[in-house]
């Protein structure tokens, strides 16, 4: 691993660990603009003093540097306190839902990648055709589409009509087939519509004509030239894609019933389970960056060019 290489990861590095302190910042001074957890969670006829009690023992009377400084400390150890609701570390309980909601998301954006990419790729070598018209159609309709109504119309349709697919929860791989569709929807017509753009102005350069007159097959000038020099753009979509699929797995998960982090923030806000919450919020942020961090090396294997300039 070269020298432009290290300063390209330390780099990133660097800013990601920056993001995730600023997004720290931010959960710690929403949580306490709302209100201490306790009074609002607190039994109408409990008495003043034993509240104040409760506010000591867990440090809500400190000075609020102080309870930062604590906060900071112990989000770096994982430690996020207690479920209200559970009973349990809210780092566990969050823990236990992660995976649900990782998984999902993956085979969301596997469903994005294997319909949009081939789509994209399709409709620039057959632009202006019918095939062309009717995959920028899908990539508006799958853009347009909200995801709770596509969701239900998928049970409607499978589930209750057809009867080849559960209907919610989580299961074997049945379970995963609908949810995923349902979230994979939006990315897949975002990376058609980026690959489509990108191959049209690759195909377009001098390389490719280049190319051409050497007398390659069109299979390579598509494959090893145009795609390869689209993929940048791509790659970078697909970072930006991490945090919409986040986003849309909260209404998906509510939907189908996906026992994942989604699910579990849109309850513990119900409850106001704060630590819940804020281990939610920080843990998804932090996965959001890191995948945002590999795209970012990624970038230099696609272009060398990227290291240098660094």
């Amino acid at each position: 691993m070269n020298s432009d290489l290290w300063s390209l990861m330390v780099a990133r590095l660097a800013r990601s660990l920056a993001v995730i302190f600023v997004v720290m910042t931010v959960v710690f001074v929403m949580s306490r603009a709302v209100g201490d957890p306790i009074t609002l969670l607190a039994p109408i006829d409990m008495p003043k003093e034993d509240i104040e009690k409760v506010k000591d023992q867990q440090g809500l009377n400190d000075p609020l540097i102080q309870q930062y400084g604590r906060f900071l400390g112990d989000a770096v150890r994982l430690d996020f306190g207690t479920s209200y609701r559970a009973g349990q570390p809210a780092f566990e309980v969050v823990k236990s839902r992660l995976w649900s909601t990782v998984e999902l998301g993956l085979c969301a954006l596997a469903v994005g990648l294997l319909i949009g990419l081939p789509a994209g790729i399709i409709a620039a070598l057959k632009r202006g055709t019918p095939i062309d018209i009717a995959a920028r159609l899908f990539a508006l309709m799958g853009q347009a589409v909200p995801n709770f109504w596509l969701g239900l119309i998928l049970i409607l349709v499978f589930a209750v009509r057809l009867d080849l697919l559960p209907t919610s929860g989580k299961g074997d791989y049945r379970n995963l087939i609908l949810p995923a569709i349902t979230l994979g929807s939006f990315p897949a017509a975002a990376i058609m519509r980026f690959t489509r753009s990108a191959m049209l102005e690759a195909l377009t350069q001098d390389y490719i004509r280049t190319a051409r007159a050497k007398g390659l097959r069109n299979m390579t000038v598509v494959g090893r030239h145009a795609l390869r020099n689209s993929l940048l753009s791509v790659v970078t979509l697909l970072g930006l894609q991490i945090g919409s699929i986040l986003s849309g797995a909260i209404v998906v998960e509510t939907v189908f019933a996906w026992p994942g982090l989604g699910r579990l923030a849109i309850q513990s806000i119900t409850a106001a389970d704060f630590p819940v919450v804020q281990a939610a919020v920080i843990m998804t942020s932090a996965w959001i960056v890191t995948a945002n961090l590999v795209v970012d090396i990624s970038y230099s294997f696609l272009d060398p060019r990227i290291r240098r300039a660094v």
